[in-house]
């Protein structure tokens, strides 16, 4: 190669270096980043039910529920045969996430356990011990509420400063390999979510129960029927308490809320849809369902896969990480509901 190509080639990679550098300072440094998360359709199985998942129309499952043990310092797991089962979904699919869901409304000692330093990491190993040995991709705190008792089990004005150490512990305890995440309650209290975003890899917001007839239980958007709390107004809080929204999943009810008369006040979806003598309505507004009676009164709050398609659009077109259900047993035996979900949160 002759002398003067070569000192041009030398002086052109110099120069490209250069350049690079330059873009490097006045680029925005997301330009160089890598690419956002993939999106999450995670699905809660209980141990209670008998129904296979289908492991290709979800990309995560919560098997609930482990507690905290007797002692305040491991792990109990409900029917651990049924959790063999879930984990065997990962030879159907191989890129299927299963973490076990500790907690649960009324499953207590969380307060005991999480107040005391040693057993606070006893029970973080045992989170280690139990991802290793069922063959796990990680922990789902569901402590339902750090500092409430509301479910009828202790609770301490220090719970939410342990929850921050617990998190912390857990985390350090199963590495950075494994998933960490907790269910939250739509209000975005309890927790102090600025504290635990290092640990964390996502929050899945339980937005349903935010009211019973005559309110909606998960209305996306606010209108005189809407409960407590609406989706949209989760999501704001969970945002201003410090958590970042891509790291948010919103949850979706699979079963309706009744007036507990004419209807129970706990109805799977499928089974709701056997109802009879009752009218089925539509708050635009709210982008929610319900049903009423002969007399006009609102009897049923519940999900739809109309209502479920709005919800996905607002997860994609808000940056959320994705959406969660409560629970797949819950729905159709040909998957009205989760095929919804699938479909909108990731094709």
């Amino acid at each position: 190669m002759p002398r003067n190509t070569m000192h041009l080639n030398k002086y052109t990679v110099h120069g490209f270096v250069i350049l690079l550098v330059v873009l490097g300072s006045i680029l925005p440094i997301s330009t160089f980043a890598d690419k956002p998360p993939k999106k999450v359709v995670i699905a809660y199985v209980t141990s209670w039910t008998s129904v296979v998942p289908d492991p290709h129309h979800i990309t995560h499952i919560n098997y609930a529920f482990g507690h905290v043990n007797d002692s305040f310092d491991g792990i109990r797991i409900d029917n651990e045969s049924r959790l063999k089962t879930i984990v065997a979904l990962k030879q159907k699919n191989p890129d299927l996430k299963v973490l076990l869901s500790i907690g649960g409304w009324g499953s207590g000692r969380f307060s005991e356990m999480a107040a005391d330093e040693s057993r606070r990491e006893k029970f973080s190993k045992d989170c280690a011990r139990v991802v290793k040995a069922f063959n796990l991709d990680g922990i789902d705190i569901d402590w339902e509420y750090p500092s409430s008792n509301a479910a009828g089990i202790s609770s301490s004005q220090a719970d939410t400063h342990n929850f921050t150490l617990l998190m912390k512990d857990i985390r350090s305890a199963i590495g950075n390999k494994q998933l960490l995440t907790l269910a939250s309650a739509a209000n975005g209290k309890y927790i102090a979510f600025a504290d635990i975003v290092p640990y964390v890899d996502f929050v899945n917001i339980m937005t349903y129960d935010s009211g019973g007839p005559p309110y909606h239980h998960a209305s996306l958007y606010r209108s005189e029927m809407s409960g407590n709390v609406t989706c949209e107004e989760a999501v704001n809080a969970h945002v201003a308490a410090g958590m970042p929204i891509e790291k948010l999943v919103l949850g979706i009810p699979f079963y309706g809320r009744g007036n507990k008369t004419e209807i129970k006040n706990f109805i799977d979806y499928k089974d709701l849809l056997q109802l009879e003598g009752f009218e089925r309505k539509w708050d635009d507004k709210a982008k929610a369902a319900y049903m009423v009676n002969d007399k006009g009164d609102f009897v049923l709050t519940y999900e739809t896969p109309e209502s479920i398609v709005l919800k996905c659009k607002y997860i994609l077109e808000n940056g959320l990480r994705g959406a969660m259900y409560w629970e797949y047993a819950g729905d159709t035996d040909q998957g009205v509901l989760r095929n919804t979900v699938y479909k909108g949160v990731l094709k």
